[in-house]
């Protein structure tokens, strides 16, 4: 077996790649913006790689990967499921593998605490593959921090081109990110790339999707021909903001990455529906029912004349913004999240926990997605 050093050049979907004592740690934000994060939610998705792959061609015909993986573990929650990896072979599923052992990150969802305990080094084995020379990509877990400590392969690798695909940008919150999916290629952005024929870079954050100034500034120094921001539902369960500090938010957030993009096609999405939170602000509340992790609104109707954010103010808000800019930016574009998952989907694939999509949902709206967007 060759072993192959895990570089830049075999990475996708990351923006840095972190160089530890144990291994490589990919990034979905670049180390300047990390420095700004203000909290633990948003440090831990984006060192979630969803999104991101080793890409190689070889006439290997076994890969192995050794990794660390981080175990999550919420107090008084159900364990949850490890972590997938997915091997595609030009272009298609050739298998699938987990690690059970890592890194262990228990987290107490009743004081927002944190510890973590080291674990072992793991390794994600593939064999009895092709022996032609082929393309072969290596998914991530989306929802599991995973350090990456060498890459073997029974023939050399060699980096793999993009074949002229163009580069798809796209920032959100837990839904983009992948929550609730089962697997990396089964998030609704990992659909909707496969559809399109485009190298996705996923910059949902679970949780996170807040209209960071570090975020716009990352997107707007990322290379990109195709860019969609998919903005609400974080900012309504937070209780971030209200309608006042929301509308120049969205605005400062469209400048930062037309600073970088000034024409390149960008799609500004709203929330797809959320019965919780369509006319009840936040913040939202987690709650166990009958044994299952639930979430809530707690904020009062009523407060939304005080200009707290409900969905329907956001997606109203972000129509209005979209049709005033693009007399000036005929390159952006509105799409309704209610197109991608609306009030009737809510009746026939109802969100689990109220409030993330389940695997055969994420599928749905990646389908829709890339209809709507990527066929014009």
């Amino acid at each position: 077996m060759l072993t192959t050093p895990i570089t830049s050049d075999l990475v996708r979907g990351a923006l840095d790649l972190e160089r530890t004592e144990r291994g490589v740690l990919p990034h979905r934000l670049p180390a300047r913006a990390r420095q700004q994060i203000p909290d633990g939610q948003l440090a831990m998705a984006e060192s979630q790689p969803s999104g991101v792959r080793l890409a190689f061609r070889t006439t290997a015909t076994v890969v192995e990967l050794d990794v660390i993986a981080t175990k999550r573990v919420y107090v008084g929650v159900p364990p949850r499921p490890d972590g997938v990896y997915e091997l595609l072979v030009d272009g298609r599923l050739a298998g699938r593998a987990s690690v059970t052992e890592g890194d262990t990150l228990t987290i107490d969802m009743t004081d927002g605490s944190m510890r973590t305990q080291p674990g072992p080094v793991r390794t994600v084995r593939f064999a009895d593959l092709p022996g032609d020379e082929k393309d072969v990509e290596i998914w991530l877990p989306h929802d599991e921090t995973t350090q990456l400590v060498a890459l073997r392969t029974d023939t050399t690798v060699h980096s793999a081109q993009t074949r002229g695909r163009r580069t798809w940008l796209h920032h959100g919150s837990s839904i983009s990110h992948g929550s609730n999916a089962a697997t990396p290629t089964g998030t609704w952005p990992a659909v909707a790339s496969a559809l399109a024929g485009v190298e996705l870079v996923n910059l949902g954050f679970g949780g996170s999707a807040l209209l960071d100034p570090f975020t716009a500034r990352a997107m707007r120094d990322t290379p990109a021909d195709l860019i969609s921001v998919k903005i609400g539902i974080n900012l309504v369960n937070s209780d971030a903001m209200r309608l006042r500090a929301f509308v120049p938010a969205v605005h400062g957030f469209l400048d930062t990455v037309r600073e970088g993009h000034p024409t390149t096609p960008l799609l500004v999405v709203s929330p797809i529906h959320c019965a919780i939170h369509e006319h009840t602000p936040g913040p939202c509340a987690v709650a166990m029912s009958e044994g299952k992790l639930r979430f809530k609104a707690t904020g009062d109707p009523a407060e939304t004349a005080a200009g707290k954010l409900t969905l329907t103010t956001i997606r109203g808000e972000l129509a209005r913004i979209v049709k005033e800019r693009s007399a000036t930016d005929p390159n952006l574009r509105y799409l309704d999240g209610l197109t991608l998952y609306g009030e009737a989907d809510q009746a026939a694939m109802p969100l689990p926990d109220e409030l993330h999509p389940d695997a055969a949902t994420h599928r749905l709206i990646g389908e829709r997605f890339a209809r709507l967007a990527f066929d014009d």
